[in-house]
C-alpha cells in the first residue's frame, strides 16, 4: 500500500458490515464504530479507518445502550439497530456455511436472549494509584476500561463492583492487575481471582474479607479454594451439580433453556447417547432423565462433579476424562450410541467429527459457538454421509460478533 494510501483522510459511505462488526465501504476500508448508510469523515490507518466525524446517519444506526460503547471492548455493535443486528448475526452462519459448500442449507431465525441475563464475565482489576479500575479491556488494546455499569450482565454484577474496588484497593499493589472469573450460580456468586502472589497469611486473610463483604458463596484464589458459604451449585432437572471452581456453563440460563430443548427433541427415539465435551453436565444431565448417557470431557474436576450429580439422582450416566482433541472417540468406541452430542470449545472439534464421519452413528447433534469451526466440521461429517438437516442460530453474545448455534445430523 502507497504512503499516499495510508495517509488518506476524506468522506466515505458505509455500505455493509463486516464480520466482526465494523463497517465496511465499497473498496474494503474497514470503520469500526459505523453502520450501513453512514456517511463518515475518517482517517485512514492501514486498511482500516478512523472514524473522525458521523456527516449522515444511515437508516440502520441506533443509540448505544451503554455509555462505555466504543471505548470498551466488551462489545462491538451496541449502535446497530436491532433487526439489522440480528439479521447480520444470523448471515454470519449462512456466510460460514457458503464458504464450506453448505449454500443450500435452511438457516433458521435467530434467537436472542434478552440482555442483563449474561450470567458469566471475566473482568480484569487494576490499582491506579488509591484507585482501582475494575472492567473490560478496550479493543485490542491493554487499557482497562473503569466500568459503571454493563447491560449486558446480571445486575447482581453490576452491584458488586464498587464494593470489590473498595476492596481490591487493600489488595493491589500499585499497577498490578488481577483477573476476576465471575459466575452466578443457583446457590450465588462464585468468584475466581488469579493474582500472582506468593501464598501468604496476609493475603488470605484479605481475600476472607472481600468474601464476606460481598456475600460471596465463593471465593477461589489460583485455583484455591479461600472462602467456602456454600458450594456454588448448578440445577439441572431434577440434578444439582456443585460446580469447581472455574466451571464451564453456557453464557445465560435462557441459552442453556433453549439448547438442552433442541438437543432432547434431536435425540428422542435413541437409547444410548454419547455427550462430548460434556463439561459439568448441563446436556448431559437433561438427557439422562430419558436416555443412558455417556459423558466425556477433558476436564477432571467436571467430570466428577458430573457423576456425582449422577449417582445422588441414581441416572444412568458413565464419565469420562479424556482429551477429545489427541484422542477422539473411534469409530469402534461410536459403534454402541445411536445418538452423539458435541458441545465443543470455539475452535470445535475437528479430529471428533472425522471419526464421527468414520462412524455408523444415526444422530449427530452439534452446539457451537463458532460458525466457522462449526462449518469445517460439519463439511467432514457430511463428506463422510451424513445431512444436515436443520441449523438454529442463538445469539447469547449480545452485540458482539460471535454466535450460537444448534445443528442436527442425520444419516
Amino acid at each position: 500500500m502507497s504512503q499516499q494510501a495510508q495517509e488518506f483522510s476524506g468522506t466515505v459511505e458505509i455500505v455493509r458490515l463486516g464480520h466482526a462488526g465494523d463497517g465496511v465501504t465499497a473498496d474494503g476500508l474497514f470503520v469500526p464504530g459505523t453502520v450501513p448508510g453512514d456517511v463518515v469523515r475518517v482517517k485512514r490507518e492501514g486498511e482500516r479507518g478512523r472514524l473522525v466525524e458521523l456527516i449522515e446517519k444511515g437508516p440502520a444506526r441506533a443509540i448505544p445502550a451503554c455509555v462505555h460503547f466504543g471505548t470498551c471492548g466488551g462489545c462491538a455493535l451496541q449502535h446497530v439497530e436491532r433487526t439489522a443486528y440480528l439479521a447480520w448475526k444470523r448471515e454470519l452462519v449462512v456466510t460460514a456455511l457458503k464458504q464450506r459448500g453448505f449454500a443450500d442449507v435452511v438457516v433458521d431465525d435467530i434467537h436472542a436472549v434478552a440482555p442483563g441475563t449474561r450470567r458469566r464475565a471475566n473482568f480484569k482489576a487494576q490499582r491506579r494509584g488509591a484507585h482501582v479500575a475494575f472492567g473490560f479491556y478496550e479493543a485490542g488494546s491493554r487499557s482497562l476500561v473503569d466500568l459503571t455499569e454493563c447491560p449486558i450482565l446480571v445486575p447482581e454484577f453490576v452491584r458488586l463492583m464498587p464494593l470489590l474496588r473498595r476492596h481490591l484497593a487493600k489488595v493491589l499493589g500499585a499497577n498490578e492487575t488481577a483477573e476476576l472469573l465471575a459466575t452466578m450460580t443457583d446457590i450465588g456468586m462464585d468468584l475466581a481471582l488469579t493474582l500472582k502472589r506468593k501464598r501468604e497469611a496476609d493475603l488470605l486473610m484479605e481475600l476472607s474479607s472481600i468474601a464476606s463483604a460481598a456475600g460471596l458463596a465463593r471465593l477461589s484464589w489460583n485455583g484455591e479454594d479461600v472462602a467456602i458459604v456454600e458450594t456454588p451449585s448448578l440445577r439441572v432437572g431434577r440434578f444439582s451439580v456443585a460446580l469447581p471452581p472455574g466451571a464451564f456453563l453456557q453464557p445465560t440460563k435462557e441459552g442453556e433453556r433453549i439448547l438442552q430443548k433442541l438437543v432432547l427433541g434431536g435425540v428422542e427415539g435413541a437409547r444410548n447417547v454419547a455427550d462430548l465435551f460434556a463439561g459439568c453436565g448441563t446436556l448431559a444431565l437433561a438427557l439422562a432423565e430419558h436416555h443412558t448417557v455417556h459423558a466425556v470431557d477433558s476436564v477432571a474436576t467436571q467430570v466428577d462433579a458430573l457423576m456425582v450429580a449422577a449417582r445422588q439422582g441414581r441416572a444412568r450416566v458413565t464419565g469420562e476424562t479424556r482429551d477429545l482433541f489427541r484422542r477422539p472417540l473411534l469409530a469402534t468406541e461410536l459403534a454402541r450410541f445411536d445418538a452423539v452430542v458435541l458441545d465443543p470449545p470455539r475452535p470445535g472439534a475437528a479430529a471428533q467429527a472425522k471419526t464421527l464421519a468414520q462412524s455408523k452413528v444415526a444422530k449427530v447433534l452439534y452446539v457451537s459457538c463458532s460458525a466457522a469451526s462449526f462449518a469445517r466440521d460439519a463439511r467432514v461429517l457430511v463428506d463422510g454421509g451424513y445431512r444436515l438437516e436443520r441449523v438454529r442460530p442463538i445469539d447469547q453474545f449480545l452485540w458482539s460478533p460471535h454466535v450460537e448455534l444448534f445443528a442436527e445430523f442425520s444419516r
